[in-house]
């Protein structure tokens, strides 16, 4: 399929806001933070987690023909997770804003706000995932990897943004925070790893023969039959060649996962306040090369037709 650059970028940049949620939101949940540089860490955290929320929502309106009938989205809520993940985005983020709201007002993160902001990052990597997950006529995404790399992916952005946060305000905890960016990194690169080789395993669903209902066994499409672009011919396929897919595979692995862990863990104290925004650079970066191939590796059962489109 050809991905969107404004799903890419909604994809990551909400996924890191989710990530920096939960591993920020888990000691206040649980009690153990409440001095005052930690609190000031917090009100970071959640002034940047609603700026990555909102750059990720302005960018979803890039991919619509009508942005002005976006609210329409969220109307067929009962059967959609898209309509679902219209409505868990704006709820997280209000859970984001209360939590913030609470600091200026309270002085304070009650616990219940921050479970609230764990649940509304929880539910909303749940409808994401499943938009593509839930389609079962595409096998590169039905799976239950789809939801755990989603998650995965996520709290590893969001780790590695914290860390990269505390060194300024938190450096007593910063290494703890990185600390765990290296354990999500691998975790989540296994799982990005275990999704891949899953592909690789993957039969084309039908074939030529099957599309157009003709048994005979070579049978050779010279044409799309129009001249003109179609939808069909457009959407469905991403134009790249098989080097092209291959080389941004490497990236997201090198530039995702192997250089940001190698920077966190191998980097002497003193350096870590350049060299732990450069891994978190280059995560980010990797992380929207693997939203490309997320999207691109996708055969969808109507190219075993349009053959020759490209």
């Amino acid at each position: 399929m050809r991905p969107a650059f404004s799903v890419l970028l909604l994809t990551t940049l909400v996924g890191c806001a989710q990530g920096l949620a939960v591993v920020v939101a888990l000691p206040a949940l649980l009690g153990v933070a409440d001095a005052a540089s930690w609190l000031r860490f917090s009100e970071l955290s959640l002034w940047t987690i609603l700026g990555l929320g909102l750059v990720g929502l302005g960018a979803s309106f890039a991919h619509l023909g009508r942005p002005e009938r976006a609210w329409r989205a969220a109307a067929m809520w009962r059967t959609s997770w898209l309509s679902r993940e219209v409505i868990a985005l704006p709820a997280f983020l209000g859970a984001a804003a209360l939590g913030e709201l609470a600091l200026h007002a309270l002085g304070d993160w009650p616990a219940a706000l921050a479970a609230l902001l764990i649940v509304c990052a929880l539910v909303l990597w749940g409808c994401t995932a499943m938009i593509y997950a839930g389609v079962r006529l595409l096998r590169e995404w039905a799976t239950p990897l789809t939801v755990v790399n989603f998650i995965a992916m996520g709290l590893a952005s969001g780790a590695l943004l914290a860390a990269c946060l505390a060194q300024w305000i938190l450096a007593p905890d910063a290494a703890r925070y990185g600390r765990a960016a290296a354990v999500l990194l691998v975790l989540a690169l296994i799982g990005r790893l275990a999704a891949l080789l899953r592909l690789r395993r993957l039969t084309p669903a039908g074939s030529m023969q099957t599309a157009i209902g003709i048994s005979h066994p070579t049978i050779r499409q010279t044409s799309k039959g129009f001249t003109a672009r179609a939808f069909n011919t457009h959407e469905f396929f991403h134009g790249r060649s098989a080097a092209w897919v291959a080389g941004v595979r490497w990236s997201f692995v090198l530039l995702g996962f192997v250089l940001p862990l190698l920077l966190v863990l191998g980097t002497p104290q003193a350096w870590r306040g350049v060299s732990w925004p450069l891994a978190l650079v280059s995560h980010l970066a990797g992380m929207l090369a693997e939203r490309w191939d997320f999207f691109a590796q996708v055969r969808h059962p109507q190219n075993r037709y349009y053959q020759a489109a490209l």
